[in-house]
């Protein structure tokens, strides 16, 4: 693979659960790792579906079903015991075995002891983000196995957050100071983190959000100062849209920071939303490389690119609701009561993602989550309010007349905002899955 050329300056390699989902992917990010010269941090995600699954035993925990949260528990710890046999020989086992183990033990701990279960979003990051601590603790020991001494770094040590628990921000400075403490004097140039995990400056374990594995690499580049910050993905790069729901992308060799965070904000799931700011502000590149295929340039993202992008890019969120709020009476106009509407939206962290207004009604398009409902519930206090469930959102940047008829004018469109570069809309969701 194209390597960077020997030097002090440090490097940030952030691979996602897919790339570590089976042993050898594990090998893939060993020989990827093995290539490149000169400092390097490796932030890595939970393995596969780990955090999908975690959630399922949250779920049962909280519901009170305790055997049934062991039970799924159990299964995703024989999945990583059946990993350790695929990627050690039996006489190497032990060491990262019992450090495994460990970690189980703490998970039991957990659902055994614990009493009041009322609050889902810090049991979520007490319980969760244990996937990346797994993932983590095999992925350095098989490093080491491989001939590539590291440093096992927990992030809970570094990362000081605040007590936003499921998006918690960083505490730039803390967080620097931690950081920069736990690889000083280290006789490795390599050291192995976890994506997604922090925790409060009295030791409460939090989490950066869904997806949160970029943010915490870009947060890792910026306050390590790092020459470049790389994202291995199952992806040749940064494409104009999703192949899994567009059967006509291109490859993008490059893109600014405004146009990604654009993209991010919009719900482009290449790329987390809060990842570029901290790179922009020391410019910082980030390449977006593909995981099966290193020698691959991938996308770079940076401040100037050699020409604009002169294609379409497409941004579909699924799972949307379509909440339209208005007074019950006409007595007032409602730009009188739009802070109280979105503070209830801020109470629940519920994201909004497109906002239409007018003196009588406000539309906005939202995620479809667990709060919902509540948000629901509470608005309808003073408010009228009806919502359609079963919608998308999809954002064309750079659109052209010919994509705009495409989308715009199709049937099942239900709203439409327009400007000079980007229409965006929300339509009914479609049965096929390609656009």
């Amino acid at each position: 693979m194209q390597t960077t050329p020997a030097s002090s300056a440090l490097h940030v390699f952030k691979f996602g659960g897919a790339s570590v989902r089976s042993a050898e992917g594990v090998k893939n990010l060993a020989r990827i790792v093995a290539a490149q010269t000169g400092p390097l941090f490796v932030v890595v995600s939970a393995m596969g579906k780990t955090t999908n699954a975690l959630e399922g035993v949250l779920e049962a925990f909280m519901d009170y079903r305790d055997t049934e949260a062991l039970t799924r528990f159990e299964t995703i710890a024989q999945q990583h015991r059946a990993m350790i046999e695929q990627l050690f020989p039996s006489n190497a086992r032990r060491a990262v075995s019992e450090r495994l183990e460990a970690l189980f033990t703490q998970v039991h701990q957990l659902i055994d002891t614990a009493t009041a279960r009322d609050d889902y979003d810090r049991w979520y990051d007490r319980l969760v983000g244990y996937g990346e601590l797994f993932s983590t603790v095999i992925v350095s020991h098989y490093l080491q196995d491989q001939g590539l001494p590291n440093r096992w770094i927990d992030m809970r040590n570094c990362f000081v957050t605040d007590s936003r628990y499921r998006e918690a921000n960083i505490n730039i400075d803390r967080s620097a100071e931690r950081l920069q403490q736990a690889i000083a004097g280290a006789p490795e140039s390599l050291f192995v983190g976890q994506g997604f995990i922090g925790a409060t400056a009295t030791g409460h374990p939090t989490t950066l959000g869904r997806e949160g594995s970029d943010y915490s690499a870009a947060m890792v580049g910026y306050l390590l100062n790092a020459e470049s910050v790389t994202i291995w993905k199952d992806v040749e790069g940064i494409l104009n849209g999703d192949p899994r729901l567009f059967d006509d992308t291109v490859y993008l060799p490059q893109l600014t920071y405004l146009d990604a965070i654009e993209l991010a904000y919009s719900g482009a799931q290449v790329i987390h939303p809060k990842t570029i700011k901290p790179l922009q502000n020391k410019h910082i590149p980030l390449y977006v490389r593909p995981f099966a295929e290193p020698t691959k340039p991938g996308t770079v993202i940076c401040g100037r690119i050699d020409r604009p992008v002169d294609v379409p890019i497409r941004i579909l969120k699924q799972r949307q609701v379509l909440v339209s709020i208005r007074p019950k009476d006409f007595s007032f106009v409602l730009e009188e009561r739009l802070g109280d509407i979105f503070s209830v939206f801020q109470q629940y962290h519920q994201k909004i993602n497109l906002i239409q207004s007018s003196a009588v009604n406000l539309s906005v398009c939202v995620d479809e989550s667990r709060y919902l409902e509540r948000v629901i519930d509470t608005l309808q206090v003073d408010f009228r309010v009806v919502y359609n469930q079963g919608v998308e959102l999809l954002t064309v940047r750079g659109y052209d007349q010919a994509s705009y008829a495409r989308y715009a004018e199709a049937p099942g469109v239900m709203l439409v905002q327009k400007t000079r570069r980007t229409v965006r809309l929300v339509r009914k969701a479609k049965n096929d899955q390609t656009s």
